[in-house]
């Protein structure tokens, strides 16, 4: 074997291990978190996601699995991606207002029966911070998808609002464990609102 084909195998190894890993310390987290969803689909609510970074690749995955399908054809789910709109968030930005980018957009569309879905991978927070106040300033709840445990966005939450902390992961291993975790989310709203797949 080459020394490459080890480092390969060395990476799928790392993966297989975070995924076990996830598996068994955040199913209750996930569980809880797929019923806030699907109460604020019941709710004719909506969910509001917002990312940063590589991070909004998977917001925009999770938005599109609901307002499309996921693995079966039902009807369209509201969800909404604040970081889809490139104009409104470069004209946020534009105006020296990079911490309100979500925030200003959260106030506008945001009501009390909405979600939002905040992933957080790494780095930079205050803008997801803004997020959620404003969130809660809407009397909306809060489910946050995160590659840390324990961060400063945790302590913001309140008891009805839900975190899926991944264990400490860096930005590119948790990207991978992040969509396993969305798509969970996904297969468990079809199958708590649709019945699931035949």
């Amino acid at each position: 074997m080459t020394d490459t084909e080890q480092q390969i195998n060395q990476w799928f190894a790392n993966h297989m291990e975070h995924t076990a890993q996830t598996a068994s310390s955040a199913a209750t987290g996930i569980e809880r978190a797929s019923d806030a969803l699907v109460g604020t689909l019941l709710s004719d609510g909506k969910i509001i996601t917002c990312a940063n970074g590589n991070a909004n690749i998977l917001a925009q995955y999770f938005c599109t699995a609901l307002l499309n399908r996921f693995e079966q054809d039902r009807p369209a789910l509201p969800a909404i991606n604040l970081g889809a709109d490139a104009t409104t968030y470069s004209a946020i930005c534009r105006d020296n207002r990079f911490n309100d980018t979500f925030s200003r957009q959260v106030r506008a569309i945001g009501k009390a029966n909405d979600l939002l879905l905040v992933i957080v991978d790494d780095g930079h927070k205050a803008n997801l911070i803004q997020a959620i106040q404003a969130a809660h300033d809407r009397e909306m709840n809060v489910v946050v998808l995160s590659a840390k445990e324990k961060t400063d966005i945790t302590s913001l939450l309140h008891p009805e609002d839900h975190e899926i902390a991944l264990d400490n992961l860096s930005p590119t291993a948790a990207t991978p464990i992040m969509l396993v975790v969305i798509n969970a989310l996904c297969g468990l709203i079809d199958q708590k609102l649709f019945g699931g797949i035949e």
